[in-house]
């Protein structure tokens, strides 16, 4: 989707970024700052504040606010995020919002019951359908992990078609701010299918050091994660998406980025070396 028009000429209202310091928040923040969007944070360190889990701080959020990005943290699979959507939805109806923007994840059966919502909302709405972001190697749960040469996780060979944030994040802000993405859903996707032993491989030629993919058991790797203080909701996504959402299902390319810009994903291999040369993976001495 190409020479898309900007809403109002140009003039924008009120977006509230829900998730506006997570990997997609912050850059979708940062770039509707570019385009001199009114941003509203949406986070419990941002005044007002919003917390998912105090509906109460909700009101002064979405007051004067035109657009919504709905990023539900941990993941919409959590049980209970389908009740928390809703709500949303019907606050933000009572508030004069007028567009959402959801990101969903994808091959998840509990996330779209969220689009449903999003959908039957009467809002004009856009859905950004995602799986594993290329970040989680650099900004996320596996940064260790490459530091210390061996990505020690419960998956085998099923192949992922990792997706870069920034390009979920230029969907997410097309969708936001442009005209022509209402009642779509874009299944974002990288432009190649990767098992975890690809990505260690390439994240080698992109450190110049050698990193393996080493498979553990399933049960083994929840019981590390708990044991290593992480929140019981991240605990549970974990052991959801290596037990039931990397079976398969994800390993197919999706056409979601080129047609919401009219350009090709970016590659793994182009986000390792960006990262590797920022020197983020640099092993600890």
């Amino acid at each position: 989707m190409t020479n898309i028009r900007n809403d109002s000429a140009g003039a924008y209202g009120l977006t509230l970024v829900l998730g506006a310091t997570g990997k997609t928040g912050s850059r979708i923040v940062q770039r509707l700052n570019g385009l001199n969007v009114p941003v509203r944070i949406g986070s419990r360190s941002a005044t007002p504040t919003f917390d998912w889990h105090r509906e109460s701080s909700w009101d002064n959020c979405l007051h004067g606010v035109e657009t919504v990005y709905i990023s539900y943290a941990p993941d919409l699979a959590i049980p209970g995020a389908t009740d928390a959507i809703r709500a949303l939805l019907s606050a933000a109806k009572r508030h004069g919002v007028r567009r959402a923007v959801l990101l969903s994840g994808r091959g998840e059966t509990e996330a779209q019951a969220c689009e449903s919502l999003v959908m039957q909302s009467g809002l004009q709405w856009t859905v950004v359908r995602a799986s594993w972001f290329n970040q989680n190697f650099s900004e996320g749960a596996f940064i260790d992990m490459v530091q210390a040469g061996a990505i020690a996780l419960p998956a085998g060979d099923v192949p992922e078609p990792f997706v870069d944030v920034d390009d979920i994040a230029d969907v997410a802000v097309a969708a936001l701010t442009q005209s022509g993405h209402q009642g779509e859903i874009y299944e974002v996707t990288g432009p190649r299918l990767l098992t975890f032993g690809d990505v260690a491989r390439e994240l080698s030629i992109a450190t110049g050091r050698t990193i393996i993919h080493q498979p553990i058991p399933h049960d083994t790797f929840v019981a590390g994660a708990a044991a290593s203080g992480a929140p019981e909701e991240v605990v549970w996504i974990m052991d959801y998406l290596f037990s039931t959402v990397l079976d398969g299902r994800n390993a197919y390319l999706s056409d979601g980025i080129v047609r919401a810009l009219g350009r090709p994903p970016k590659d793994f291999a182009a986000y390792a070396q960006e990262v590797a040369a920022a020197g983020t993976w640099r092993a600890a001495a």
